[in-house]
């Protein structure tokens, strides 16, 4: 699945990764814990939670250590629970979902999801983790998030038949998210063609899809979705030295929704989206990406196939594929990567 942040992921002192994920939780309220407090709390010495903190660093939570005070990390975040996302899910989609399960690290949610058999036609499988030793994004991209920074989900869903406009999948799920983030009085968000979420001309987010059809048969999707809630300043400099410019929720509007309540919204939003999109294919979510565009009238770039083409970016055309004018007319694209030519 899609990861936001883009850097190289350093190696964790040794530290037992359940112990990571227990001082993790125990640190999520953002308040101060003394090390002596989390080591009688957990059975352990003060040798190892001074090893998970050296741990929780080097993967990238910003943490303040005090004397006489203890450890708290800079961004609390609510640990996904499984049971409080299934609980807040949309009525009319919660019996869709067959399994949501949530982890402390993984690979990829996406690739985790693809190793499993497909779901049955119309059902839905949910994957979190808080953390990600390869995420990965479009492309082959690296994406990554600190522990709890992040919003990283995928889901499975498995079509009756292979619909007609499944090119635009990305750009539904794009609307989908949106969506989600408007339920819970994210206002702010834009959209870019064909796969992220901005603000302010940053990257909060972004979608990848892993198609899994056979020749005759059902097609299934793996949908992964990441958001940056809180990076910190350390892994947003990282980030911006890579190439790419990111933003998080924590910086862009100041208090976050609960993050198992955004899991909630994300889940509902973009089953409701593949329902819909099975049945009518992209038209029902063709006004709100247009209202959402964040190329349309600019000067862009598009790395394609051909090579680079340069022109004025005009919206997307009802297969979702970018129109773009240049001096020899109106070209279509399916696929590329996009900057904006200042």
């Amino acid at each position: 699945m899609p990861r936001a942040g883009t850097a190289a992921a350093g190696r964790a002192p040794p530290a037992e990764p359940a112990l990571i994920a227990q001082v993790f939780a125990a640190l999520a309220d953002g308040r101060f814990h003394s090390g002596e407090s989390l080591a009688r709390t957990l059975g352990v010495s003060r040798s190892a939670i001074w090893k998970v903190v050296a741990a929780l660093r080097t993967l990238g939570s910003e943490l303040h250590a005090v004397r006489n005070r203890g450890y708290r990390l800079v961004h609390g975040s609510e640990p996904l629970d499984p049971a409080k996302i299934r609980e807040r899910l949309a009525r009319g989609v919660r019996e869709r979902v067959a399994r949501i399960d949530a982890v402390w690290s993984i690979d990829s949610t996406n690739s985790a999801l693809l190793a499993r058999p497909n779901p049955a036609t119309g059902d839905s499988e949910v994957l979190l983790a808080e953390y990600q030793t390869a995420g990965r994004g479009r492309r082959g991209r690296a994406w990554l998030a600190p522990p709890g920074g992040a919003l990283c989900l995928s889901m499975s869903w498995t079509f009756r038949e292979v619909p007609q406009d499944l090119g635009s999948l990305g750009l539904v799920i794009g609307v989908c998210a949106l969506r989600a983030l408007r339920a819970q009085g994210i206002e702010v968000a834009t959209l870019k063609w064909p796969n992220d979420l901005l603000i302010a001309e940053r990257k909060l987010g972004g979608v990848l899809i892993d198609l899994r059809a056979e020749s005759s048969g059902p097609a299934a999707v793996v949908i992964g979705i990441g958001l940056n809630l809180a990076l910190g300043a350390t892994m947003l400099r990282q980030i911006a030295a890579s190439g790419t410019a990111a933003v998080d929720l924590a910086s862009a509007i100041g208090t976050l929704p609960a993050r198992n309540d955004l899991a909630a919204a994300l889940v509902s939003s973009c089953l409701e989206g593949l329902l819909a999109f099975e049945r009518l294919g992209l038209k029902p979510f063709i006004e709100d990406w247009r209202a959402a565009d964040a190329l349309r009238g600019r000067s862009v770039s598009v790395t394609a196939a051909p090579g680079v083409v340069r022109g004025v970016a005009r919206g997307i055309d009802l297969r979702g594929a970018l129109m773009v004018e240049t001096p020899q007319g109106i070209r279509r694209f399916i696929s590329g990567d996009v900057t904006v030519r200042l």
